[in-house]
Order: structure tokens, then C-alpha cells, then sequence
């Protein structure tokens, strides 16, 4: 069983910018040599989220209408107050989604269905540059 960590950076836009970081960790574990085991792909930062989604337009668009509903930003969040940034809004957001995304890999592969990505979704109100730390363990 060996354990490695890699990881790249990207720059967002903010407010809901979705990347599809597939290409990207798929690369990771190329290079890894690694053939069975999971790979753990992780944001850094309370104000973005990985997970997984079809990378279809009208389905992002789904997403951020989703997201608009069940965490507006136009409302008062207390974190507000704290630090002047007027970023409440995606910290929620991004506790929503969660920091991580785990997927098992086989054959040199990630095991991700046809139509299935997995995306960094920034939440931000401004751009910004992110780091993703993909730790895969296997063999």
C-alpha cells in the first residue's frame, strides 16, 4: 500500500464558477503510477467545494439556481459583521457541498460514470486562485 499527494492550482472567477478538475486529477494519478486504491481530492479555504456533476450547461445553470434559493445573497449572515468581506454567503454555500470529493480509481483509472465530472465550485465573491490536493492511497 503506498500514499502520495499532489497537487495544482487554478484560477476562479467567484460567485458559482464551476471547473471541471477531472482532467486534472485524472493526470495526478497517472503520475502516481498508482493502480487500485481512492484518491481524495481536496480544496483548501472554507469558500469553495468539490463534488460531482454532469459538466452539461443547463445543469450548472441548475446548480446555481439551487444554490441562489437555498443560500441567497442578499440576505444578513452574521460572518458579515467579523470581516467587512460579504462573503457569508459562500462560506454557507461551501458547507453545503463540502471541501472534499473521494473516488476509487482502478486500473490506472478513475472510476467516474460516462457522463459524471468532478468540479471545484468557487463560492466566493471574488476570483480567486485555488489549490487542489489530490492524496491517493493504493498500490
Amino acid at each position: 500500500m503506498a500514499v502520495q499527494t499532489a497537487s495544482f492550482s487554478l484560477k476562479t472567477k467567484g460567485n458559482n464558477d464551476i471547473k471541471d478538475i477531472t482532467g486534472q486529477v485524472a493526470e495526478q494519478l497517472v503520475a502516481s503510477g498508482l493502480k487500485e486504491g481512492i484518491a481524495t481530492v481536496f480544496v483548501p479555504g472554507s469558500t469553495a467545494g468539490i463534488t460531482t456533476v454532469e459538466n452539461e450547461s443547463g445543469l450548472l445553470h441548475d446548480l446555481d439556481d439551487m444554490l441562489n434559493r437555498l443560500v441567497p445573497r442578499n440576505i444578513e449572515y452574521r460572518h458579515d459583521r467579523a470581516w467587512g468581506e460579504g462573503n457569508g454567503f459562500s462560506h454557507v454555500r461551501a458547507s453545503l457541498i463540502g471541501a472534499s470529493f473521494t473516488v476509487p480509481f482502478s486500473e490506472g483509472r478513475l472510476s467516474v460514470g460516462t457522463w459524471q465530472q468532478i468540479v471545484l465550485v468557487d463560492f466566493d465573491n471574488r476570483p480567486r486562485e485555488r489549490k487542489i490536493i489530490v492524496k491517493m492511497i493504493g498500490e
